[in-house]
């Protein structure tokens, strides 16, 4: 693995683990965005936040790196209607409309970086 690479994986651990800290640091940011349908909204938040906090932590070690990844793109697969979702809403309120439009397309590229270390 070459140095660029190296850091590049460090960085995405960092990303997935900061994340993952966020969804317990700041509850009711991703409560607003969660879809209406998701049961137990509370639950499933401190859940996803401690996904990405392992699936962050599993990036570091070549054991368990793969495993991670495959984590990684799951997780990013199974958020993307609550980011749908967020962006629906943006647009009905005339706010963070751009930025959560953006949101979308950078999921596929947050998959493919993933993809790119199997």
């Amino acid at each position: 693995m070459t140095d660029f690479h190296f850091y590049a994986l460090f960085l995405m651990a960092a990303i997935y683990i900061f994340a993952g800290y966020s969804h317990f640091r700041n509850p009711k940011f991703f409560l607003k965005i969660t879809p209406r349908w998701v049961p137990q909204p509370e639950r499933v938040n401190l859940l996803v936040g401690g996904i990405e906090i392992i699936l962050g932590l599993g990036l570091l070690f070549s054991a368990t790196r793969n495993v991670a990844l495959w984590g990684i793109i799951a997780l990013l697969i199974a958020v993307f209607p609550a980011n749908v979702y967020h962006f629906q809403k943006a647009r009905e309120k005339g706010t963070h409309v751009l930025a959560t439009a953006l949101r979308l397309p950078v999921q596929g590229l947050l998959i493919w970086w993933a993809w790119s270390y199997l």
